[in-house]
């Protein structure tokens, strides 16, 4: 049987934090992710009080935080903006550890092909200032996969010289937006993943991913067209039972956190992908 850890994004329960904190409990998970970018559940809102109320609901309920979501939406593309995001995520990473977790995940935005590319290096430049803040304090902050293979992913960390930004495995994202092998990522990435969200999906019309995740303007044509579509885990391209066992073999135990960011009843569906990860997991 293989060991993982189920985790639920509480967002995807689309209730208050309270009430998806007991669900999630209530359905048996391990643990939670949470975004924290906003609202009340932002390092603005969240005072050093509220802060430990939080962490006391979230034990009370027998769950631990598998990591906190930073992502603001738009990535570390635009040296001009990225000052101020590098200082914002510093402080999610700040409130991760208040919170007894030392992963923080995001996306960073769409990785060039070519290194030589002028935003290749604005991008690594916010990631080493990232690295180097996340070793400072004993975090991670953990990079999602989609817009690029896993091979360039792997590229562009290893010239970080780094365990401080790392990797958040998205198995969807890697089979909806470029086409990649889940299990060839595992193990391209094996030296990075601290952190897993379980995620299935389709990918309907092959394009370039940086159009898909704003790097470059959507032509025209692709106006309106469905590019990509999230299932329920088991009804996507994603193989989870050779996922799960590439992940057990490059000796990664940690969460599985369910994402369902659309659907009409979402809880129900984090039910089901629990069930059917549980079954593959005790089979294995």
């Amino acid at each position: 049987m293989y060991n993982f850890s189920i985790g639920v994004i509480i967002d995807s329960l689309r209730t208050d934090t309270r009430m998806a904190i007991e669900k999630a409990a209530s359905i048996g998970a391990d643990g939670i992710q949470m975004y924290a970018t906003k609202g009340d559940n932002s390092p603005e809102a969240l005072t050093p009080k509220k802060r430990r109320e939080l962490l006391d609901l979230v034990k009370s309920n027998g769950l631990k935080f598998s990591a906190i979501c930073g992502d603001m939406g738009g990535g570390f593309m635009n040296r001009e903006t990225n000052p101020e995001r590098i200082e914002r995520s510093k402080r999610i990473m700040d409130l991760a550890k208040d919170l007894e977790t030392d992963i923080v995940t995001t996306h960073i935005g769409a990785i060039p092909k070519d290194p030589t590319h002028d935003r290749y290096g604005v991008m690594q430049e916010a990631c080493f200032e990232l690295a180097k803040y996340a070793d400072s304090i004993g975090s991670h902050f953990a990079i999602e996969t989609g817009p690029e293979t896993s091979c360039a992913l792997r590229r562009f960390l290893d010239g970080l010289h780094s365990k401080g930004v790392a990797v958040n495995l998205d198995p969807a994202n890697l089979v909806m937006i470029t086409g990649d092998n889940p299990v060839d990522a595992v193990y391209n990435l094996k030296d990075y993943i601290v952190h897993t969200h379980a995620k299935d999906g389709l990918m309907l019309k092959r394009t370039n991913p940086e159009y898909i995740y704003g790097a470059m303007p959507k032509p025209d044509h692709l106006g309106g067209v469905k590019l990509f579509r999230e299932v329920p885990l088991g009804e996507g391209a994603v193989d989870f039972t050779a996922y799960l066992e590439a992940l057990d073999a490059i000796g990664y135990h940690g969460f599985l956190t369910i994402e369902r960011e659309v659907g009409d009843d979402p809880a129900a569906d984090i039910v089901a992908a629990k069930n059917y990860l549980l079954h593959i997991i005790k089979n294995n």
